[in-house]
């Protein structure tokens, strides 16, 4: 039930070319000497046919613009009598993506195989009576899907060695309590191979005993292996394979088995001896990869059927499972067959694609046309969902690249093979390879083109004889260390030959010559000339240097590509003798000003500059006295000068002794006088001499001020008193006039008061005496 395509691989020999600078370096390091060893190269390696072509055979051609390449053709193509059936298209388009369609048609009553695997340590005690009747229910639920099915029975419980269960002897006969009467833990038991028969189902689970074990972990993973690689023992048909694991625990997998001192890998074959799993204590758990390489070799679907509780255990090793289900198994197993059946319509309405390893340079890309308009791409075009019966799907993208070949594969042919996951049915591909053009059996042996007939003239090339190298097998190998004449007139990476100034002559180049005798090509390549250096005013390296192979030397105090800069700093030199006035950089012979605030042809215009005793004020107010707005940054803003503290001003530098120098007088945050001197010397360095001790103003005598205050105070006090007491006599005394004034003015008659009477007795004091 095979589908065989044989596709040669085949040359239209014409003119090539290439396309992309990786292409050309590939064409380039392939070395071809003839059109099959340049086909080998890659795709888009060129072979020129025009013997009159000076253009190396079997390297990138830009001049050429027709594509030629290897073309697919269909040699053969077998129908299939099963579901699968395949469409090709008739044309081919030279070196693109080439076509055909692989129809999947899910079948009618197609036969299934179901084996259940089951957890029989002790906390699966009451699912097992569940499962005693599984076979008859489940065999008359699944007649409804198919009438061809078949059902099987396996237990597994953990690797008997410590500490994944007890060795001590009770233990061994019965891992349970007292109460339990349980069997002796093993790792895996095939109770029942598959079998049509559900009566025989029911009786032989109906005999199973729980055991048990220490840890809480399972070794499921032990008995899944077994169970896919035994296949004859099992019973597995070519037909659907399904795999039902029922647990409710987690599992062991690859490493584990170091608890127990196990440490070979496991080996993923058969070891079943009398239906018991024997080597437990000997091999390691698989690991998932493991197992997931072997479930897909003997296309076994798996249905993980797990209590809720592991639920997102198992649902994260279905994602690394391809073609597996996870469902909610019930406390009791009640609900196992409807978990069945619902993960069955699942993974059957699935459909996931699968090939063999692909030869070198072979890439497969799949695309799939699903139901109702659902495409896709890569690595989801590989699968198509909610497929029922009677659909036909999938469009398989065939890629050809030949990336890093430059020969022919060893063998004739190489077989691809294509399947979809759980089926035992597949697509065979088969390639053939032509590796030599149709031109060269046309060749003409000893061709008079090929330097008095030492080579084959073919493809528009020579095939050179034994001995015999060169374009036209102009050559001796006696003369020459290389077959390939042209690869010692290429530069690395270039397609160009002596690089076109030049003919190559056995292996080494001879440059051509120029009309004008005084301009020539040299080098080893024929890259140099004297002739193509920069210019400047006109002239080849401005006059002031030579040429050498496109590069200009300059003659001494001239540099520049085209020595057009002038090393003499003569024009540079400022008033006060330095270069630029310590403000600049002479390029050319001319100042280029570093300090924006500076201008002109020596860096000396400065239209916004404070002056220079202004401007070093600060830093030498830190840097003298530790004081001033830049105390706290004078190591990072005031270290550009050196520094010198003198006694007074007599010993400041005075003009004439050194290099031209300002003298300043500048105030302190204290209102003292300080004095310094700001010069810069030959070296470019600012030098700053200062008085070590400002001037500050005699401060005032405190006590006489005191004093003076005071007495100043109680004298005003005094004086105040005194002018209000002369003020208040002066004022009693304008009041006391006045009234004297007023009691002369008075007019009033002074004679005795009309109702006045004398007294009538009159005493008088004998002791008075009138005084």
């Amino acid at each position: 039930m095979n589908l065989q395509l044989i596709f040669w691989i085949g040359l239209i020999s014409s003119i090539c070319c290439v396309f992309g600078q990786a292409d050309e370096n590939r064409c380039l390091k392939a070395n071809a000497k003839s059109c099959g060893e340049c086909i080998q190269a890659g795709p888009n390696c060129g072979w020129c046919t025009n013997s009159v072509s000076k253009i190396a055979q079997g390297l990138s051609i830009y001049s050429l613009v027709i594509y030629c390449g290897p073309i697919l053709y269909l040699w053969e193509m077998l129908n299939m009598n099963f579901h699968l059936n395949q469409c090709l298209l008739n044309t081919y388009q030279l070196w693109e993506p080439q076509t055909f369609a692989l129809k999947f048609k899910r079948a009618e009553d197609y036969p299934i195989d179901l084996y259940y695997l089951m957890d029989l340590s002790y906390s699966m005690k009451d699912d097992l009576e569940n499962v005693k009747s599984l076979g008859t229910d489940l065999m008359n639920e699944m007649r409804r899907i198919t009438s061809d099915f078949r059902i099987g029975f396996g237990s597994f419980v953990e690797k008997t060695v410590m500490p994944y269960i007890s060795t001590t002897p009770a233990k061994l006969r019965n891992p349970c309590t007292s109460e339990q009467n349980c069997t002796s833990p093993f790792s895996y038991k095939n109770v029942l191979s598959l079998t049509d028969k559900g009566e025989v189902f029911n009786e032989l689970v109906g005999k199973q005993r729980i055991s048990g074990n220490l840890d809480s972990p399972e070794g499921g993973f032990d008995a899944i292996m077994q169970v896919a690689v035994c296949g004859s023992l099992i019973g597995w048909r070519n037909v659907t394979r399904l795999l039902v694991f029922s647990t409710d625990a987690g599992f062991h997998f690859a490493g584990d088995g170091k608890l127990g001192g196990i440490v070979l890998p496991n080996d993923g074959q058969c070891h079943l001896e009398n239906d018991v799993y024997t080597m437990s204590h000997y091999y390691d758990y698989p690991s998932i990869a493991h197992l997931v390489q072997k479930l897909s070799e003997n296309n076994i679907q798996t249905i993980f059927a797990v209590t809720e509780e592991f639920q997102p255990v198992y649902k994260e090793l279905k994602n690394l499972i391809p073609k597996s289900a996870v469902g909610t198994l019930s406390a009791n197993s009640s609900n196992v067959i409807q978990l069945i059946i619902d993960a069955y319509n699942s993974l059957s309405s699935e459909v996931i694609l699968e090939n063999s390893k692909l030869p070198e340079g072979v890439t497969i890309n799949y695309k799939s046309y699903c139901k109702n308009g659902v495409n896709g791409t890569g690595e989801n075009g590989r699968k198509c969902s909610n497929i029922s019966i009677g659909d036909e799907l999938f469009e398989i993208l065939f890629r050809f690249k030949f990336i890093t070949s430059n020969k022919c594969p060893n063998k004739d042919s190489e077989t691809i093979k294509i399947k979809p996951l759980g089926f035992t049915e597949e697509v065979e591909v088969i390639l053939q390879f032509i590796c030599e053009c149709e031109c060269q059996s046309e060749g003409i042996p000893s061709s008079p083109k090929c330097h008095e007939g030492n080579g084959t003239f073919e493809c528009g090339a020579c095939r050179c004889n034994e001995g015999r190298v060169g374009r036209h097998c102009e050559c001796s190998t006696d003369e020459v260390n290389s077959e390939d004449m042209d690869a010692y007139c290429r530069k690395e990476n270039s397609s160009e030959i002596c690089s076109n100034n030049g003919e190559c002559v056995c292996g080494q180049c001879v440059c051509r010559k120029r009309d004008n005798t005084n301009e020539i090509y040299s080098g080893k390549f024929c890259e140099c000339d004297n002739f193509n250096c920069d210019r400047s005013n006109g002239l080849i390296c401005g006059g002031n240097g030579v040429c050498k192979c496109r590069v200009c030397e300059c003659n001494p105090n001239y540099t520049g590509s085209a020595c057009d800069c002038s090393l003499d700093t003569t024009s540079c030199l400022a008033t006060n003798g330095q270069i630029c006035n310590g403000r600049g950089v002479c390029e050319c012979g001319a100042c280029k000003c570093t300090d924006p605030k500076f201008q002109g042809p020596t860096c000396e215009m400065c239209q916004t500059c404070l002056g220079v005793c202004a401007e070093h004020k600060e830093c030498v107010q830190c840097r003298a006295f530790n004081k001033g707005e830049k105390k706290d940054t004078c190591a990072q803003e005031c270290s550009h000068f050196n520094i010198t503290k003198v006694e007074n001003r007599d010993k400041l530098p005075q003009p004439g002794q050194v290099d031209p120098l300002s003298h300043c007088k500048e105030k302190d945050v204290d209102d003292c006088w300080f004095y310094f001197t700001y010069s810069v010397n030959g070296n470019n360095e600012a030098i700053v001499h200062v008085v070590e001790t400002p001037e500050c103003p005699t401060g005032p005598d405190i006590i006489p001020i005191v004093a003076g205050v005071v007495a100043g105070i109680v004298l005003i006090g005094l004086a105040l008193l005194l002018i209000w007491k002369l003020l208040m006599i002066i004022h009693d005394r304008r009041e006391f006039a006045k009234f004297e004034k007023e009691k002369m003015n008075a007019k009033w008659d002074t004679g005795e008061n009309p109702i006045y009477k004398s007294a009538v007795t009159t005493v008088v004091n004998p002791k008075y005496e009138g005084k």
